[in-house]
């Protein structure tokens, strides 16, 4: 029966609801008066003519029941709203009933107390025929999940609720949801949707070997990475995959539905707390202003874009070498910011000449140089290209932006200037030296170095790199068992970056607060973990032995840097020691070198700019030593 109803068509559908409330209406009519006077037949009421009364009631509640919308309604989703709207329309009807009976026939023979009766009657047939249905189809798909994947919802909650609710409702899904978890000890053998809750986080081991579960849905928007992460914990080892609910931010502002469950991210687990940002400051910095980002289309690049164009600036320019990359940015940023100006330019920041045309131009107000080469066993390769791009690339826009007059420029740096062990490292670190000596020179521009360690989810970084390896059955490589890495989402690390610009007034070395740093084979572990398979028996994991250039571990301050704190508590700046003389035309002489010259040689000109550039390996040594 419910099969044969569902496949209608709407017009059917409307045609069986109208006939089912005109059948309704006419059965409570006669059962009210018969009640009323205590007889079966009507015709043994000789003194009210029915064939003038039951028309006009009839007419008169089929017309308020469609004007109320109650023809309007889906009854597979019936609920209290519905029934609200049947107890306004039916009191509205028999309201009017008994005044136009009045005008009519002064109510002549007929009790004012059939009106009551008509009124429960309808109420109880026209809620009692939707709820029904509701109820039977309910059944149905109860019945279906029943022979489906077993699911345990975590949190009994208004969120539990719904996200249950939604999943009853989808007949695409076949989930048998075999109870809720909650840390509430109150609702332990309590029923939830006639669900039990079987007890708390604390027993999900027991709760997930008893009910068989095989997917654990965790309905708790306002959870924090730490819940997160012991819930998960829980699971390890039992072959079960987890899917979690939108953040409680992204349900607000709309961004995603209660229905939407995503797998859990490793992000969710290494996330930290929300980041408090001056956007008093950041405005004043940004607001109306001609904004100039280099290196727009990477993963900082295009969500700085992002972040920048929530203040509305007067004009966003973005520069990048990849067509594809800011034709990706353009669609976004102009679906997302209708009326913001926004300037895609194709090019590289090695080209001067066209920097210079650009800035001239458009004669930017801030600069964000984001542009560089990152992958450190690629630049171990290429020490020419890194050299080009991060050093030259960082000399042109920095310089050009202080002969033009720039009011700010920023640049993006990384955690691997410090104490570099690789040229990508050494050539941010020069970079950076290159920043602080315009600095300077032009004193009206307002020089700003930002340094941070690795985002998750960029396109070099090591978590798409696993997941891949994860889908496709593995192994998971992983370079040393004991390697290290600070990391932080790329919104987090984009946000602080103008949280930074704006506290500069010229000079400055910030450094964001990167959390503790991460060991990269529990990472692994954790992301195998969170695809429902264990490290070691279905996935496995190999160590390759350190790449070209790589560390164990990184930091954010040299050795002979000190920290200084700031007003916002996530940012620090570094006081950096004061460069030897003749170190510029070092950096001079390591610019013009070409791309036949050998890594050996590349890494005798970098020592001669940056002393504390050494190999990975006694690098390890000499931390060593200062342990011990």
């Amino acid at each position: 029966m419910i099969e044969i109803l569902t496949r209608l068509r709407s017009g059917q559908k409307s045609a069986i609801i109208i006939l089912f409330d005109f059948m309704t209406i006419l059965i409570s009519v006669y059962l009210s008066f018969a009640l009323r006077f205590g007889v079966v037949s009507l015709g043994e009421i000789k003194e009210i003519d029915f064939f003038q009364v039951i028309p006009l009631i009839v007419f008169i509640q089929m017309i308020v029941f469609w004007k109320m919308s109650l023809y309007k309604g889906i009854w597979r989703f019936s609920s209290t709203p519905d029934l609200v709207r049947i107890i306004k329309a039916v009191s509205l009807s028999c309201v009017l009933v008994s005044f136009i009976l009045f005008v009519t026939v002064r109510l002549e023979n007929i009790p004012r107390s059939v009106f009551f009766i008509d009124w429960l009657l309808l109420i109880v047939g026209l809620g009692g025929g939707r709820f029904s249905y509701r109820i039977l189809a309910d059944h149905k798909n109860y019945r279906i999940a029943k022979n489906g994947e077993p699911v345990l919802i975590i949190g009994a909650g208004v969120s539990g609720n719904l996200l249950f609710k939604d999943m009853q409702n989808n007949f695409d899904l076949k989930y048998n949801i075999v109870g809720f978890v909650d840390d509430n000890t109150n609702l332990k053998g309590k029923y939830l949707q006639n669900t039990p809750v079987l007890g708390t986080t604390g027993e999900l081991s027991r709760i997930i070997k008893e009910t068989g579960a095989t997917k654990l849905f965790i309905a708790i928007p306002s959870a924090s990475s730490e819940e997160i992460a012991k819930i998960v914990e829980k699971g390890n080892g039992l072959s079960v995959s987890f899917k979690i609910l939108p953040k409680m931010s992204d349900l607000i502002h709309g961004r995603s539905q209660l229905s939407q469950l995503r797998n859990i991210r490793i992000e969710d687990l290494l996330g930290r707390e929300s980041i408090k940002l001056d956007t008093n400051e950041i405005n004043k910095m940004l607001h109306e202003k001609v904004v100039f980002i280099t290196g727009a289309g990477g993963s900082i690049g295009s969500e700085l874009c992002n972040q920048v164009a929530r203040f509305n600036p007067n004009k966003l320019i973005c520069l990048d070498s990849s067509e594809f990359n800011l034709y990706s940015l353009e669609k976004e940023i102009k679906l997302k910011y209708p009326d913001l100006q926004f300037i895609s330019l194709v090019g590289d920041v090695r080209n001067s000449t066209r920097l210079e045309k650009i800035i001239k131009n458009y004669k930017p107000q801030i600069i964000l140089h984001a542009a560089a080469y990152k992958h450190v066993p690629i630049m171990e390769a290429n020490p020419y290209e890194s050299v080009q791009t991060n050093v030259t690339g960082t000399e042109n826009v920095s310089r050009i932006a202080g002969m033009c007059g720039v009011e700010k420029f920023v640049l993006v740096s990384t955690d691997k200037a410090v104490n570099p062990t690789n040229i990508m490292g050494a050539t941010k670190r020069i970079a950076e030296i290159v920043c602080k000596r315009n600095s300077e020179i032009y004193k009206n521009t307002k020089y700003v170095i930002v340094r941070f360690g690795n985002v998750l989810g960029s396109s070099g970084s090591v978590i798409p790199h696993f997941q891949s390896q994860i889908e496709s059955g593995g192994p998971v490589t992983v370079t040393h068992e004991e390697i290290t890495r600070y990391f932080m989402s790329i919104p987090e690390a984009s946000q602080l970056v103008l949280e930074a610009a704006s506290l500069g007034s010229g000079g400055e070395i910030f450094l964001l607060d990167m959390g503790k740093p991460v060991r990269i084979s529990d990472l692994a572990k954790q992301m195998i973990r969170l695809s429902g398979l264990e490290p070691g028996r279905d996935i496995e994991i190999t160590y390759t032995g350190l790449r070209p250039g790589e560390k164990l571990y990184e930091e954010l301050l040299a050795n002979d840097e000190t920290t200084l704190k700031t007003i916002h508590p996530k940012v620090h700046i570094a006081k950096s020691r004061n460069q030897e003389q003749g170190i510029f035309d070092s950096i001079l002489e390591l610019q013009v070198m070409d791309s036949e010259s050998s890594l050996e040689k590349y890494k005798v000109a970098i020592k001669k700019i940056v002393p504390e550039y050494t190999t990975p390996e006694q690098h390890y040594l000499d931390n060593l030593q200062q342990i011990h």
